[in-house]
């Protein structure tokens, strides 16, 4: 499995025109999975090598602005440089409760369609991830309706405390509590242990 990493943006707090906000990208046989979108991602994204059109995930560590308010703007964009695709997987976005809500309000009062589905897929966060006169319970936001915007609602697993996000023959995707501010989450890629290949003849020559 080929990884690489491209970070376009390691600031805080706001972008300035040599340092972009929180965002890096993971490509991954030839898709690209984005941690964090920052204000200013897409543009760092046009002064890299990468595509956005290979964006096919989309992670949000926690719900302060600098890492997820350029988010609404670049789904906007994929969505002109696309074509409509019944047939085409949703990108998805993973991130702490309330993120579902806020994409689709910003969507909606934008008057903003998307020609692609998106599901995201809300990490319910508890209460010790982050001082306690800054928890918030977003849990009233699940309820809405959101058109065209589903996704999973993801609780900690108690067993191995954790949330699993997605498996499949190579890979095991898990999100971890991580304390900070406000609730918070981090993302870890575990590749799956693949057996070997030896040439046993060619052993054998060898002794």
């Amino acid at each position: 499995m080929s990884l690489d990493l491209t970070f376009l943006g390691t600031g805080s707090a706001f972008p300035c025109p040599a340092r972009g906000a929180s965002a890096l990208v993971l490509r991954r046989e030839g898709k690209c999975w984005l941690f964090d979108c920052g204000e200013g991602t897409q543009t760092q994204l046009m002064r890299s090598h990468l595509r956005a059109g290979r964006i096919t995930k989309i992670f949000i560590t926690h719900l302060h602005g600098d890492h997820f308010f350029g988010l609404p703007g670049l789904l906007c964009t994929l969505s002109l440089q696309s074509s409509p695709d019944p047939d085409r997987p949703p990108v998805d976005i993973y991130g702490p409760l309330g993120l579902r809500s806020f994409v689709w309000r910003s969507l909606e009062l934008s008057h903003s369609q998307l020609l692609f589905p998106c599901a995201v897929h809300e990490l319910v966060p508890t209460p010790d991830q982050c001082p306690a006169e800054e928890f918030k319970d977003f849990s009233h936001l699940g309820g809405e309706e959101a058109p065209g915007c589903g996704g999973r609602t993801v609780h900690l697993d108690s067993g191995d405390n954790s949330y699993l996000l997605e498996e499949d023959e190579q890979l095991v995707l898990r999100a971890f509590r991580l304390f900070h501010r406000v609730p918070s989450f981090g993302f870890v890629l575990e590749e799956k242990p693949r057996p070997g290949r030896l040439n046993v003849e060619k052993l054998r020559d060898l002794g």
